[in-house]
């Protein structure tokens, strides 16, 4: 039997990379392609060149018989030094990964992206999922080989462009500031808004809500009373919310702006890649613009809310057993939490509520005694809280009811000493000394040219800018202390017009006024306490059971 012949057995290899059928269908099908473009602002001439780009692409893309048209991408008004907030160019990667888009047609690597290492790295993972790039100005398509290399010239090129630009507008940013140039964000800025001739104009009922906020925090309320007394109202946040935030309270006592002055640079961007946005201390020069504006709050009372604002967040640590942090947060409820300290062992007291015999009994403990008995803390003893009211009390009208001449003879004895401390104030000469460093040194940069630039004098000027960061630290320091010394004859003379007005009129205790007044209450021993009033008076007071 004759024996047929086995045809020869063909291997052929075929690369796992490649999807024939993908292959194939791509052969017949049409180039599917979209397209991006950007404008780098939002000047009227610029979307006008928006939509010329996007014109040109449609009748670009459908011109091609073997094209089929995607889609027009485009931002408008948006970095390109960012893949943030490029809505319309993170659409079209997105589309790219789903296999949906073949070729991305732009007009050149600095409209693409202006940031060399995002550049390359979209790129080459469009390449690796098939995708083209193709650069109109440049005739590239990031699919060839060679392409990476091209790329990273350009893209460098292009990011170089932008750090210029970046560097121009901070220097354009720095002169404005050094003129005095104050922008203000009025959209969500309570009290004020642009006037007619382009200034800050006071709007008055906004200014009431703004001195509102600073009385009561003076007079002791916390941030979360004040939003509670200001939702209870109705009264709208500034970005018209009905709903306010502690941020916002703590912004609105703190801004410079509402004492009629300004603060320029008090941020900066840190470069033009990241554009991430730090506070600034002392990376860049700062500007103090004084009596920039009108102003809602006056200079004394902006500066005792400061000294405030510091001293609640500066508050003695003291963690006591049992409770899960330390007593250091500012309490709006009692007066004597921030006020009331053991005499022997320095520790606050705190309001405690015992029961003895089924009956309550509200008294005030040294938190040391509390949590550790006589361990360290061997002899403060525990006061029932009426009692202590009334011995604040009494030493408070014992003071009002006091000779008129003594109240005033002590006034004066406190306000000498306030001025003892002070030293001779030269602001006005340093201010002068100021002025004439940056006449010099602008003198000596106007007469450098590209002829004479080794004529200039460095070493002078180095010796002329160290000169100027001196002085400005001692004219810091000089309003420093005017302004220390204005918040405390102020505080001095609302406690003398209290103490003035209770001499014919007995007051019951008042967390209010004992906090406006007293800088501290010492418990000395179960019979007496120390009162200290703001400025130093000090009265020793019996207690009577």
């Amino acid at each position: 039997m004759m024996q047929t012949a086995t045809a020869k057995k063909v291997v052929r290899v075929i690369p796992a990379t490649i999807n024939i059928t993908e292959e194939i269908k791509k052969c017949y099908r049409q180039l599917r392609v979209a397209a991006y473009c950007r404008v780098s602002t939002k000047q009227e001439e610029q979307l006008n060149s928006y939509e010329v780009q996007k014109n040109h692409y449609e009748e670009r893309i459908r011109s091609e018989p073997k094209w089929m048209l995607v889609g027009i991408f485009a931002d408008k008004g948006i970095t390109g030094t960012s893949m943030k907030h490029r809505d319309e160019f993170n659409k079209l990667i997105r589309l790219c990964k789903k296999g949906k888009v073949d070729m991305i047609i732009t007009k050149s690597i600095s409209r693409f992206a202006r940031n060399t290492l995002d550049c390359i790295r979209i790129t080459r993972m469009l390449r690796e999922i098939g995708v083209d790039v193709y650069f109109e100005e440049q005739n590239l398509h990031s699919i060839e080989a060679s392409s990476e290399f091209y790329i990273s010239i350009y893209g460098s090129i292009a990011q170089s462009e932008s750090e210029n630009i970046s560097a121009n507008v901070k220097w354009g940013k720095a002169q404005s500031a050094k003129e005095g140039n104050v922008a203000f964000q009025y959209k969500y800025f309570l009290g004020y808004r642009k006037g007619e001739d382009g200034q800050p104009e006071i709007i008055p009922e906004e200014a009431e809500i703004v001195r509102m906020i600073y009385d009561r925090f003076l007079a002791g309320d916390s941030f979360a009373g004040i939003i509670k007394h200001l939702e209870e109202k109705d009264i709208p946040s500034p970005c018209g919310k009905s709903t306010w935030r502690s941020s916002t309270i703590q912004s609105i006592l703190s801004n410079e702006k509402y004492k009629g002055d300004a603060v320029i640079n008090k941020t900066f961007t840190e470069n033009c890649i990241s554009k991430k946005v730090k506070i600034n201390h002392g990376e860049r020069t700062k500007y103090y613009i004084e009596n920039n504006h009108p102003a809602i709050i006056d200079a004394v009372t902006f500066g005792r809310v400061q000294e405030e604002l510091a001293r609640r967040s500066g508050k003695q640590k003291v963690k006591q057993i049992g409770t899960k942090t330390e007593q250091g947060k500012y309490s709006s409820k009692y007066a004597l939490t921030e006020l009331l300290v053991c005499g022997e062992c320095g520790t606050p007291y705190r309001r405690c509520t015992w029961t003895i015999k089924g009956e309550k009994k509200i008294v005030w403990r040294c938190i040391n005694r509390l949590d550790y008995g006589k361990k360290y803390c061997h002899q403060s003893p525990s006061i029932e809280e009426s009692v202590l009211h009334e011995a604040i009390m009494e030493a408070i009208m014992r003071t009002a009811k006091q000779n008129v001449d003594v109240l005033k003879n002590l006034k004066l004895h406190i306000g000498m000493g306030l001025d003892a401390e002070n030293t001779e104030d030269k602001s006005l000469d340093i201010q002068i000394r100021i002025a004439e460093i940056d006449a010099e040194f602008k003198k000596m940069l106007e007469a450098v040219s590209e002829g004479n630039i080794e004529n200039f004098d460095e070493e002078r000027a180095n010796t002329l800018m160290s000169e100027k960061q001196q002085l400005t630290v001692q004219l810091e320091q000089y309003m420093n202390i005017q302004c220390k010394r204005e918040n405390a004859k102020s505080r001095l003379d609302q406690i003398f017009t209290i103490l003035d007005g209770m001499q014919n009129h007995p007051m019951e205790y008042d967390d209010q006024i004992v906090r406006q007044i007293l800088e501290c209450v010492i418990v000395e021993s179960k019979e007496t306490i120390k009162v200290v009033f703001v400025g130093g008076m000090k009265l020793r007071q019996q207690l009577v059971k």
